[in-house]
């Protein structure tokens, strides 16, 4: 289970609540809670998910997204019971595609010029 706190500026209710449905519809959140002083800090927690997407959609609808931090709470929990044996367990996720990242598409088009346009030439 991961654990990301993101700060984002949110003046009322109704953008806490937008906010909030915009992080729970993202793939593999768990659950998603606010906190903080101002209430200006998102808690996400689950499995497999892309922080730096989640904080660009986001920045992309309240102009101002800044993540705190990403910790992994199973790795937490881990380093507090200590390993026996001191061997560290290698844990592999899945890394999911924010396609809203991706670099535009670029065309490539190949212009001949004939040199000379008005010989006749048989290919």
């Amino acid at each position: 289970m991961k654990k990301i706190v993101i700060q984002v500026r949110m003046e009322n209710e109704k953008c806490r609540s937008k906010a909030m449905k915009i992080a729970a519809a993202s793939e593999g959140v768990h659950s998603v809670a606010l906190e903080g002083e101002d209430r200006d800090q998102m808690v996400v927690t689950g499995d497999a998910i892309d922080s730096v997407c989640l904080t660009n959609k986001l920045r992309k609808k309240f102009n101002n997204a800044t993540l705190i931090s990403v910790t992994d709470e199973n790795a937490a929990n881990d380093e507090e019971d200590g390993d026996a044996g001191g061997q560290q367990k290698d844990q592999i996720f899945p890394i999911p595609y924010c396609y809203s990242n991706l670099p535009p598409h670029t065309h490539l088009y190949v212009l001949d010029y004939d040199s000379y346009p008005n010989a006749c030439s048989i290919l």
